[in-house]
């Protein structure tokens, strides 16, 4: 029997334009196609989030975390992104107005407990303890998540200004 290295891996996934849930749905469809390389561990449920940022003029979005096993010896951190980036492109994501409306995002959260800075890509991912939208789906999947630095999930929640209700997530910027 091959032992196979695995990393985890958790992803937000976001959407605010067309049908958001589908778009969020035929992301993690392409994902599964490729197999026992990457395998899908968790799924958050989907949560209704205001824009953040400069662009506040765009409909709300569709956000969820998931949580992936991914074959390390094939997969690396850079080259899984280029994957998400091809995958956002197929869904028709245009990077014309940055903040702005898309068909999908995704950003890597963590991979395992690397930490790296980079042109391409930074881990864990710079902004994601200044999000609810990342932080409160994640905790679900995930309420023992500590960022490499120590930092649980509880610790990030109550270090930012938000509110919920039902499954409306607000957030001071």
């Amino acid at each position: 029997m091959q032992n196979i290295e695995t990393v985890i891996c958790y992803v937000s996934l976001g959407s605010n334009e067309g049908d958001p849930e589908s778009n969020l749905n035929e992301a993690l469809t392409r994902l599964e196609t490729y197999g026992d390389e990457i395998r899908l561990q968790a799924i958050s449920n989907s949560y209704r989030t205001e824009p953040q940022g400069e662009v506040k003029d765009q409909p709300w979005f569709v956000n969820q975390v998931i949580k992936l096993e991914i074959d390390a010896e094939i997969w690396s951190p850079q080259g899984f992104l280029s994957t998400c980036t091809a995958i956002e492109a197929q869904l028709g994501r245009e990077r014309l107005v940055p903040g702005g409306p898309r068909p999908l995002d995704m950003d890597i959260i963590s991979w395992g407990d690397v930490v790296e800075e980079g042109e391409f890509l930074t881990l864990p991912h710079p902004r994601a303890k200044e999000r609810a939208f990342v932080l409160v789906p994640l905790k679900e999947i995930a309420p023992d998540f500590v960022f490499p630095d120590g930092t649980t999930i509880d610790e990030a929640l109550d270090a930012i200004d938000f509110r919920m209700e039902e499954d409306r997530i607000w957030q001071s910027s």
